[in-house]
């Protein structure tokens, strides 16, 4: 077979910098005419700006959100409680050294491809780099979505953190928290950009809860790595998280490091690849609510391996050990030492974290009270199948098409449908669009343009107005002759 290369674009040189790339990007722009101007009229409450759109939370999912909505013209804003650059997961509780995701999907780039990831890449580092690189480094990757949100020019306000939602009528009063204290902002709709744990928090089982505080500690805390030089450390999970905080645990000195293992075998294939896929990601959200539950529990029962180099990251290590069919029986301590408890015997430690993952638990969120009690949850109105319950799927909001949480009691919180839920607990109601690299981009636009349509929809009577005010002409009245006349 010849190998037919594509011509490059002369203007866009391998490894001419980040200079020529944000030409490019604001040149095809230019061609797609993108963004159109603010086409939704601005508002004030009390002499307040109201926003359009208002997005809790600037990581990757709201900043795809955020670029969509841009560039479907509606007005939005950014809301994190994080310092500029350190939005989301990459640079706090996530450890692996590589992200896990292909370097070839194209994540937030939302259809352009001077936004991807490549383009950034290949920009500084030209071509033979990209094809050389095997996985995108975790820090890079923040870097690269620091560039994307000032490429799109999108507007964040960071260190303001949410503390709490009201309605008032067709509004939705946003209670923030910053810097300079609590205040107010109004939005018509709400998008809740907020991770994994967005709904809920980490899940720690309870068996653990009893332990001296400073003798444990959650994969997705803050740890001090450096403390557990020398000690005894163990690590309770065998999934990805598991397999990146005991390597760093051992990378800092570990003296040892216990890793156990409900299961008697390490699951050995991602059955998540199996059903990701434009197929997927457009059709997900229309299957039966059987199916949906049939094909999510069927994953989560399977389980998600770790990949496979955190799994060697940690395993060259000769004080590593592996302890399968471990689950835990007893667990205590005294103070200075934790004994653990499993099938296979007793152990001594000085440290053990719990890689045990998230739940949706909207009790846990106290920004989200007002409306916690009315949000409508799958466990609520669906009955699985005998031996295919499942408490984390039970748990998860369902939501409608647009992913905006849906009432317990019709008509109890009737402003619940104004705040869109684009995390990963959207997974079984919509798919895999707001909580991963692959699918985020299609996620998005698909709530931007439900967003869209809404506000057009609520302001019909305005734009009817303007249809009737229109008086550009088209014809001058020279262009014929009447014959008649």
């Amino acid at each position: 077979m010849t190998d037919v290369s594509i011509p490059r674009d002369p203007a866009y040189r391998d490894g001419a910098g980040l200079d020529a790339l944000d030409a490019r990007l604001r040149r095809d722009l230019e061609w797609l005419e993108l963004p159109p101007r603010r086409w939704t009229p601005p508002m004030r409450h009390d002499g307040a700006e109201v926003l359009d759109v208002a997005v809790i939370g600037a990581g990757m999912a709201g900043l795809a959100v955020a670029g969509a909505l841009k560039l479907t013209g509606v007005d939005v804003r950014l809301f994190d409680r994080a310092p500029a650059g350190v939005e989301g997961p990459w640079l706090t509780y996530a450890r692996m050294q590589t992200l896990r995701s292909p370097k070839s999907l194209t994540g937030p780039a939302l259809g352009l491809p001077a936004l991807t990831f490549r383009a950034w890449y290949e920009a500084q580092f030209g071509l033979e780099a990209w094809r050389a690189l095997d996985k995108i480094p975790r820090v890079q990757w923040m870097d690269y979505l620091r560039w994307f949100r000032a490429a799109l020019d999108l507007p964040v306000t960071n260190g303001v953190e949410l503390t709490g939602l009201a309605g008032e009528g067709d509004l939705v009063t946003l209670s923030l928290n910053g810097p300079d204290g609590g205040f107010d902002a109004r939005a018509r709709r709400v998008v809740l950009a907020t991770g994994r744990d967005g709904l809920g928090g980490p899940f720690s089982p309870d068996i653990l809860q009893g332990l001296t505080p400073s003798l444990w500690a959650h994969s997705a805390d803050a740890i001090d790595f450096e403390a557990l030089r020398g000690r005894r450390v163990g690590v309770i999970g065998a999934g990805a998280s598991a397999m990146d905080n005991a390597a760093c645990a051992l990378e800092a000195g570990a003296a040892g490091l216990d890793l156990f293992v409900r299961r008697d075998r390490m699951p050995t294939i991602n059955k998540g690849k199996g059903g990701s896929g434009p197929g997927a990601f457009l059709g997900q959200a229309a299957l039966p609510d059987d199916w949906k539950w049939r094909m999510h529990h069927y994953v989560n029962r399977q389980q998600t391996p770790p990949p496979r180099d955190s799994t060697l990251r940690v395993s060259r290590h000769a004080n590593a050990r592996f302890h399968f069919g471990s689950p835990i029986e007893a667990i205590a301590d005294n103070g200075r030492e934790i004994t653990l408890t499993t099938p296979k015997g007793e152990y001594r430690l000085d440290f053990l974290i719990a890689a045990t993952g998230f739940r949706a638990d909207l009790g846990r969120r106290p920004e989200l009270s007002a409306i916690a009690p009315h949000i409508r949850l799958w466990g609520e109105r669906y009955r699985p199948e005998p031996g295919q319950e499942d408490g984390e799927l039970s748990a998860s909001p369902d939501l409608a098409a647009d992913f905006s949480f849906q009432e317990k009691t019709p008509g109890a919180c009737p402003w619940l449908s104004r705040i869109h839920s684009f995390n990963y607990p959207a997974m079984l109601s919509l798919g895999k669009l707001s909580g991963d690299i692959p699918g985020v981009s299609h996620g998005a636009w698909r709530l931007a343009e439900a967003l869209a349509a809404h506000l057009y929809v609520e302001d019909r009577d305005i734009h009817f107005a303007a249809l009737q005010a229109y008086d550009e002409p088209e014809l001058l009245g020279d262009e014929w002759t009447d014959a008649d006349g």
